[in-house]
This record gives C-alpha cells, structure tokens and sequence, in this order.
C-alpha cells in the first residue's frame, strides 16, 4: 500500500470535520500536478486553501444575491450609465465603494417615472452584493408599508423593525 493510500482516509476525515470541502474535492489532484511541476508545499498549501477560499466566496455571494430578492436582470451592464448627469454618475462611483453603508447612511432618488431610479439602485445593490460582499434585501415600498402595517395591527411593530434593522 502507498503512503498515500494509508493517508487517504485520515485526511478525509479531518478535511470534512473542518468542513473544506473544495480542499477534500481537488487536494489529490493539484497534489499530482505539484509532484509534476515540483511545487513547495507550501506552494501546493496556498493552491488548495485558495481553492477553497474562491469557492466559499463563490458560495456566499450567490447565496446573498439568492437573500437579496433582487430582480438580477437589473444589472449595472444593462443599465446606461451615460443617461445620468455628470455629477449623478459621480456619485454613482462614490456608492459603489461602499462606504455610506459603513456609515448607515441611507440613499434617497428622485425622478421622474421610468428614468431608470429602481434600475439603477437594483445594479448598484447587486454590485455591493458582488464586489463588497455585503447584504441586501430589495423590497418596494409599497409592499414594505404593507408589511409594517401589518405588524402594527398584530402588535408586533418593534419585532419588525428590529428584523429590518442593520443586516
């Protein structure tokens, strides 16, 4: 029997125990290529763990685009970005990094029906979702005042606000 062979078994377990599943799918076939190409181990270690960290983050932005409940075809490339004032287009870019979040800052628009508002907070939602890996939740106001008022006749107002705080 192989040294790998007799190693196999305990390798699994302890890859599944500390749930690395991508680690446990790829390791013996990126361990044949280091072989190959004589990679370090440690060049092989950081090949497998970056494997692994690349599917998580996979994993977790389409699991918080899934959470979102944004409609996806309101995408940044689908939205013309030269249809916005200079200045709109400059803030635009100032929203895409992130930072009003940070600083619970909220984001108001105006304009006139069909000018693209919910298209264009749709895509930089997603775009936070992506880049920023941060949570969302889209909702249209309507059905938001509908659900409020709703806990305010069940008594249960402050739950739903608490539930709709900072995610």
């Amino acid at each position: 029997m192989s040294a790998a062979a007799e190693v196999r078994p305990a390798l699994m377990g302890h890859l599944k125990e500390l749930r690395l599943p991508t680690v446990r799918q790829c390791y013996e076939e990126t361990a044949r290529r280091a072989e190959r190409e004589t990679l370090s181990y440690e060049r092989y270690l950081l090949e497998v763990i970056t494997r692994e960290c690349e599917q998580r983050r996979k994993t977790r932005v389409e699991r918080l685009l899934r959470e979102s409940e944004l409609p996806l075809e309101k995408s940044l490339p689908n939205f013309d970005v030269k249809r916005l004032p200079v200045k709109a287009q400059r803030q635009l870019r100032t929203l895409l990094e992130g930072d009003f979040l940070n600083r619970k800052e909220n984001v108001l628009v105006f304009g006139r029906p069909g000018s693209g508002k919910s298209h264009l907070l749709t895509a930089l939602a997603q775009e936070l979702i992506v880049v920023r890996e941060r949570r969302m939740h889209f909702t249209k106001c309507s059905l938001l005042m509908q659900d409020l008022l709703a806990a305010k006749r069940d008594l249960r107002l402050s739950r739903e606000i608490k539930r709709l705080g900072p995610l």
